[in-house]
């Protein structure tokens, strides 16, 4: 297995490393994104996990986090736009490392989202879409109480972030240290049901129907910030994709399954994915 780690940059000067995971003559091979607040590092016993099925792994890093050269602050801010296009620059770099593997893109709540608003924009970028305790954020798909909590959040968080300049998640035990215009992107998608990001022109969810790959979505029985209802909301975006699910219990995951346990012991998910992937 190869370990190496790829600089990327975006156009206007972020710069991140790119944690990769290569086995011998890779089949796969997937570019995978956290969820909000997560460093790409906590994902390596996932990516270890995959390449030893044959997958080469590439662990985006999310601006603000990580390796990443920024940190939100009230003079450094960014939204879903800057957040595609570090996407963009990362998938580049993953498909010059592995030019001959089969494509696939996936991520980890936000993680997901993301992928999945890249496939709009980018429908032709992967084969699969995987997505891991990933659903909308949208406050209908949510059983009370979290329904109650989540529209709260969704009213309060973004003015949090644009009193202080950036939302302070590590003080508020929320995600991370985020920036305001991540919040308001995230907060509007969880309100409406509907995905934008403020400047981009493209109608994401209209375009979701571009993407005529597969899509695998693995939930698990005690996340309450994904449930069912909001992983099948996310992936019926993509309504012109072949779908597959699975529901993992403790017995079947091997740990507790919740939104974050799974990432240290990822073997079942793995194996599921690749099977799907191999089918």
């Amino acid at each position: 297995m190869h370990a190496p780690v790829l600089p990327v940059r975006t156009g206007d000067g972020h710069a991140a490393e790119l944690i990769a995971r290569i086995p011998d003559a890779p089949r796969t091979r997937l570019l995978w994104l956290p969820a909000m607040g997560l460093a790409a590092r906590h994902y390596l016993p996932f990516a270890e996990a995959l390449a030893a099925r044959g997958v080469a792994v590439f662990l985006h890093e999310w601006r603000g986090n990580g390796s990443s050269n920024r940190r939100a602050s009230r003079s450094c801010d960014w939204g879903y736009r800057e957040l595609l296009a570090d996407i963009a620059a990362s998938d580049r770099a993953a498909e010059a490392a592995t030019p001959a593997a089969a494509r696939a893109i996936g991520g980890h709540s936000l993680g997901g989202q993301l992928a999945a608003c890249h496939l709009a924009l980018h429908p032709q970028a992967a084969q699969v879409l995987w997505l891991v305790a990933s659903g909308a954020p949208y406050w209908r798909t949510f059983p009370q109480p979290a329904r109650g909590a989540m529209r709260l959040a969704f009213a309060l968080l973004p003015r949090v972030a644009r009193r202080v300049g950036w939302l302070p998640g590590r003080r508020l035990r929320f995600a991370g240290n985020e920036a305001r215009g991540v919040i308001t992107d995230w907060a509007r998608s969880g309100a409406t049901g509907r995905y934008a990001a403020a400047g981009v022109e493209t109608d994401l969810d209209a375009a979701f129907a571009g993407f005529t790959g597969e899509v695998a979505v693995a939930t698990c029985a005690r996340d309450w910030m994904c449930p069912p209802a909001s992983a099948a909301y996310l992936a019926g975006k993509l309504r012109n994709a072949g779908q597959r699910s699975r529901h993992f219990g403790d017995a079947a995951l091997g740990a507790r399954a919740d939104h974050f346990a799974w990432m240290g012991a990822p073997r079942a998910i793995a194996d599921w994915l690749v099977d799907d992937a191999t089918r």
